[in-house]
């Protein structure tokens, strides 16, 4: 490593690295079970607020058994449409472990988006049935995406129903996952058809802090997993609290968000589990095939460190990127 000289990957880079999933879920899983095993140092995220439900995060963290340690500097503007630019946009910064210095710049959407689908397939690993062959897909942009690949790349997935407030936007996503996973993809005219018998419920709207929830108790089959990626926009609060298991990425970071006015209606502390204590078996897996479960994931730095990891090494050795003097 030349501490004179600094890597710039670009987004194209980034994507051109061509990390396949199944490197990325392998690489989530292992970071989860270095965090049960306290192998991990990541403080709460810090962020400031230009726009309402708008945010812009500072991510740092390290990770000591491969001396990973960096930081993601990450915004995200649902209203960004307007100006026909990304709802996502950031940077990823890479440090040397001994020194400190910076050797790699990286764009983070790529990773941002692969890191979140990864996480919902590790934990579907762990909470959903193994046999199971139904997703349904609420809020069908870039998360919908990566959530759907990465679930296609750990079961066998048969059926998909997509719902998204602009059924355009859902039509376009049958057609396009329909022919990228060979799956059938069935576009959901209301929430509850994306909800309803489906083995797996992923949710990928905007965050808001004032969320108006949709998703009925009673839609939320016996036996089925949740993976909520947007928070608790979409569930109503007698959902999440009727769940058999509740857990997330990262217990103090979720009551964090409590405190500055997000998870309202979550259950109480001492019924949410940790996902890395999950990972070492210290926290509950599905133990009957008719548990309702949910796993609520915030994103945590450590997936970032992970997959940016994985992205600098290969494209280093494909010759990918600028290198800037220091």
């Amino acid at each position: 490593m030349d501490q004179n000289r600094i890597l710039y990957l670009a987004a194209k880079d980034v994507e051109r690295a061509g990390v396949d999933m199944k490197r990325i879920i392998d690489a989530i899983e292992t970071v989860y079970r270095q965090k049960g095993q306290g192998d991990v140092e990541m403080p709460s995220k810090i962020g400031v607020h230009t726009r309402p439900n708008a945010l812009i995060h500072a991510m740092p963290a390290y990770i000591r058994s491969t001396g990973t340690v960096g930081m993601k500097w990450i915004g995200a503007y649902p209203e960004n449409f307007r100006f026909n630019v990304p709802h996502v946009s950031g940077l990823i910064v890479l440090n040397d472990e001994q020194t400190g210095l910076p050797y790699c710049i990286m764009d983070c959407r790529w990773i941002t988006a692969k890191r979140t689908g990864a996480k919902t397939a590790v934990a579907a690993g762990f909470f959903a049935r193994k046999n199971a062959a139904s997703v349904g897909i609420l809020g069908c942009g870039v998360q919908g995406r990566s959530n759907l690949e990465a679930l296609c790349e750990r079961f066998s997935i048969k059926y998909v129903h997509a719902y998204d407030v602009d059924n355009d936007a859902a039509k376009r996503y049958a057609n396009e996952m329909s022919a990228q996973f060979g799956v059938e993809v069935t576009v959901a005219d209301v929430p509850a058809d994306a909800v309803r018998q489906m083995d797996i419920v992923v949710t990928a709207g905007p965050i808001t802090k004032e969320p108006s929830p949709v998703i009925e108790n009673k839609w939320f089959e016996p036996g089925a997993f949740a993976a909520p990626v947007d928070f608790d926009s979409y569930w109503k609060p007698q959902v999440l609290k009727n769940a058999d298991l509740f857990v997330t990425d990262d217990v103090e970071q979720m009551f964090y968000y409590q405190s500055i006015g997000y998870f309202r209606n979550i259950p109480a502390r001492e019924q949410v589990h940790d996902l890395g204590d999950v990972a070492i078996k210290k926290a509950p897996r599905r133990s009957t095939e008719n548990q309702r479960i949910i796993a609520m994931n915030l994103g945590l730095a450590i997936d970032d460190m992970a997959v940016a990891s994985l992205v600098y090494k290969t494209a280093e050795e494909k010759g990918l990127g600028v290198w800037l003097d220091m």
